[in-house]
């Protein structure tokens, strides 16, 4: 498998394959491109209710959960098959910054001192995780999708909510980054 792809798709290959699926996938199924509402189809089938948020046609949306469970699937494969054993390419000026904040850990996709089981029972943990998680998961619904709706699919549709969301996307994760995270990391 080295041989096929000795090394990540560069960021300025994968960009506009990702970028050309939306088209195609509105041409070929009429379908658009999301997956933070794959969720919701997911509550429907499996929590019978009578929350009248769950009570709609999910069968007709299920090509979504099939999406999702493609892009688990197709992440664990790559996983396996395609892991680099060498550290994940990080700048010097990234590791300083990141160093000042107390991490130490670079080698792997994420750092061991926030994504470990110990970390999260952290009052740092528990704001970057749980609360994160939450404010994440609220966002998504406040704004009517998540991050790769609005951002590759609501701004190739020129719709005005997306670009306002994705402008908005932006500024929180430059707020998060050089105000939150630093005051966190103090904790």
């Amino acid at each position: 498998m080295e041989n096929l792809l000795p090394h990540p798709i560069p960021w300025y290959i994968a960009g506009p394959l990702i970028g050309l699926f939306v088209p195609a996938l509105l041409v070929l199924a009429n379908k658009q491109l999301g997956v933070s509402s794959s969720f919701r189809h997911m509550c429907a089938a499996v929590l019978p209710t009578n929350v009248e948020y769950f009570r709609y046609n999910w069968k007709a949306e299920s090509w979504q959960l099939i999406f999702v469970f493609g892009m688990l699937v197709g992440g664990f494969i790559a996983r396996q098959l395609f892991s680099l054993p060498e550290m994940v390419g990080i700048s010097a000026s990234t590791k300083t910054d990141l160093t000042t904040l107390g991490m130490t850990t670079f080698s792997g996709l994420q750092p061991a001192e926030i994504f470990q089981w110990h970390a999260l029972v952290t009052l740092r943990g528990l704001l970057l995780i749980v609360f994160g998680g939450f404010l994440v998961g609220f966002g998504t619904r406040y704004s009517n999708g998540c991050t790769s709706g609005h951002s590759i699919m609501g701004m190739s549709l020129l719709n005005l909510g997306s670009l306002i969301a994705t402008i908005g996307f932006f500024m929180g994760g430059l707020f998060a980054t050089y105000v939150l995270l630093p005051l966190i990391f103090k904790l």
